[in-house]
């Protein structure tokens, strides 16, 4: 059996295998029609937002809707490229793909927390679920993520301070 699997990087994959397939069906939603990509369920909130708030053209709208493709797109092929460096098991062994699981988190959190807060303001409280669910998965793995990586951190500092102290006792007088 396989040890050198950490919690994050466990954690990072489960979250990768929700996030890949959901938010590359809602992209492609949006590419293929923007305006009624743009007000289906996990998108509606913005949609609404930009409509109501904004007083956005057509065209302006459809700019929006572009972005926020683009955006989740982008977060889907880090989550994509995490799960590649999560294969090479030496790459997994020393974190090397935390990098890419942060910037996923990040992109992510970003999106779901406007997604949240233009969904409190609009009223749509399904979508406002949905975006707060989105947004404390992808905060409870970037919390796992830090504390993960404090952790080896630590222990270094800790082995560097016991191998400095010499073995014999430490004198203050000169010989």
């Amino acid at each position: 059996m396989s040890t050198n699997w950490r919690i994050s990087s466990f954690c990072g994959a489960l979250l990768a295998a929700y996030f890949i397939p959901a938010w590359t069906s809602i992209a492609f939603q949006i590419m293929e029609s923007p305006i009624r990509g743009l007000y289906e369920r996990p998108s509606v909130s913005i949609g609404f937002f930009i409509g109501d708030h904004l007083h956005l053209s057509g065209i302006a709208s459809v700019r929006v809707a572009w972005l926020l493709a683009l955006v989740r797109i982008t977060t889907v092929a880090f989550f994509a490229l995490y799960l590649v460096l999560l294969s090479l098991r030496s790459v997994r062994e020393r974190g090397g793909g935390d990098e890419t699981l942060g910037m996923a988190l990040a992109l992510g959190s970003a999106l779901s927390f406007v997604s949240m807060l233009a969904a409190s303001v609009v009223g749509e409280a399904e979508a406002l679920r949905l975006h707060a669910t989105e947004l404390l998965m992808l905060l409870g793995i970037g919390i796992v993520l830090l504390v993960e990586g404090a952790a080896p951190r630590a222990a270094e500092a800790r082995d560097e301070v016991e191998t400095s102290v010499p073995a014999g006792g430490l004198s203050l007088q000169q010989p």
